[in-house]
């Protein structure tokens, strides 16, 4: 029996490439070989496939209807392909991660990098920015987001945690202005604010009836990244307001103290994720695994 996928590879590049000689290119064939491959199949279907002349080729109706139905098809043995190797293979390869600055360097990059010890045929690439990227246009396998899934609708995630906001201060600093005992005392001292784009990051709370609230800092310093406000505010420059998971390692080292009653601003989601797919890599499935059973607690939720 004539194999029924004899040539639909072929078909699909030819196609998708524009051209015979490019398609040759790609699949390491002369552009002879590849018009008898697609030849011998418009025999076998009895239909002409594409209209093709010395300068240019197109699809005919039928063409255009079978191109659809052999994208999909051999989307479908893919999809097969890798199910089987998910289950058979360690993972291996290069995976591409998006990961913002601070939480990425110290909470998801030791993760990471504890995996690649249970596979070294697995190669982790890590890219740091606190910019939103394109996973599909610049090739990222995952990201690590913080916030509000803009992009929802193209992405699956898996929740990692609460990323919950506290104001600290050095010793020092406080021993010289006091420690505030409420929101209304916080205004007007100095603090260390988050900014980007010239934007200053404004110091929104809840008061203890849980009503939004607003705290007037004086903007001593801004910066845009939280590994540098929690420098500044151990060297005794103002208040910070920090992540709680990066305050609580200095306030347990003694280089911060927790300023009290200031820590019940709603949190912020924290999620994996990843291009929708209708199949999964196992190098994909095995770091979504252990950043979903190891991140919780490191952030201590």
């Amino acid at each position: 029996m004539t194999d029924r996928l004899d040539g639909v590879a072929t078909f699909v590049q030819v196609v998708e490439a524009g051209s015979f000689a490019l398609a040759a290119e790609r699949l390491n064939l002369t552009r002879s070989a590849v018009g008898k491959v697609i030849a011998r199949l418009e025999t076998r279907l009895g239909v002409r496939l594409i209209h093709r002349t010395t300068r240019s080729q197109s699809l005919t109706e039928d063409g255009q209807a079978y191109y659809e139905r052999c994208v999909r098809a051999l989307a479908e043995l893919e999809a097969a392909e890798a199910e089987l190797e998910g289950g058979r293979r360690a993972p291996r390869g290069r995976l591409r991660v998006s990961l913002p600055l601070a939480f990425g360097q110290l909470c998801v990059a030791p993760v990471l990098m504890n995996l690649t010890r249970r596979h070294p045929k697995l190669q982790i690439d890590m890219s740091f920015s606190d910019r939103m990227v394109d996973l599909v246009e610049e090739g990222f396998d995952l990201a690590v987001r913080i916030g509000e899934l803009r992009d929802s609708t193209s992405l699956a995630a898996r929740r990692l945690g609460a990323q919950y906001t506290c104001v600290g201060a050095a010793p020092s600093y406080l021993a010289r202005h006091g420690m505030p005992a409420s929101l209304d005392e916080m205004h007007g001292l100095e603090g260390i604010v988050y900014a980007r784009g010239g934007a200053l990051a404004q110091w929104d709370f809840l008061d203890d009836e849980g009503q939004p609230m607003r705290v007037n800092i004086n903007p001593h310093l801004s910066m845009d990244d939280v590994q540098a406000i929690a420098a500044a505010a151990i060297a005794g420059f103002g208040l910070a307001r920090l992540p709680s998971w990066l305050l609580a390692r200095y306030v347990k080292s003694g280089e911060l103290a927790l300023v009290k009653g200031c820590c019940s601003l709603p949190p912020l989601e924290i999620n994996v994720v990843w291009p929708q797919t209708r199949y999964m890599a196992s190098k994909v499935r095995c770091a979504i695994d252990a950043l979903v059973e190891e991140i919780p607690a490191l952030i201590q939720e």
